[in-house]
């Protein structure tokens, strides 16, 4: 997917937000993470939702945590709602965490999400989560 083919991402810097995300070159998103206070998992859960809404096509997201050292209830109760959505279907999804113990939790989080909806892989390493994320697509029906 080159540049002009690629959806907006209709996001743009807010002051005190602890998260940035950008457009993959595959038309996916990349969200990097660096803190995950009330305000921004709000806005997170907002910008998601919206995206979710018109999600359209197979996409390849990357979440990086790494700077992440607790994950809490409020963000996990997220994540399952937004992964367990209908639309979710459509995402592969890789997150890349600092450590094993953040590993672990993450993949507790995992074992929430509902059959037949979105594809996690759970990553110390960006570039295997990336290599991961490069494998051919396919439709989860």
């Amino acid at each position: 997917m080159t540049g002009e083919n690629l959806k907006p991402l209709n996001w743009t810097p807010t002051p005190n937000i602890g998260y940035t995300v950008h457009r993959r070159s595959d038309g996916g998103m990349h969200y990097t993470f660096t803190d995950v206070s009330r305000e921004t998992l709000k806005h997170w859960r907002d910008f998601s939702v919206e995206h979710l809404m018109d999600s359209d096509r197979l996409t390849r997201n990357l979440y990086d945590l790494r700077q992440i050292a607790e994950i809490p209830d409020e963000a996990i109760d997220i994540a399952v709602e937004l992964a367990n959505d209908p639309s979710a279907r459509n995402i592969r999804l890789a997150v890349v965490v600092a450590d094993e113990q953040t590993q672990k939790a993450i993949q507790e989080l995992a074992a929430l999400i509902r059959p037949g909806g979105l594809e996690m892989g759970i990553f110390i390493d960006v570039d295997e989560a990336d290599r991961w994320l490069n494998r051919p697509l396919t439709q989860v029906v």
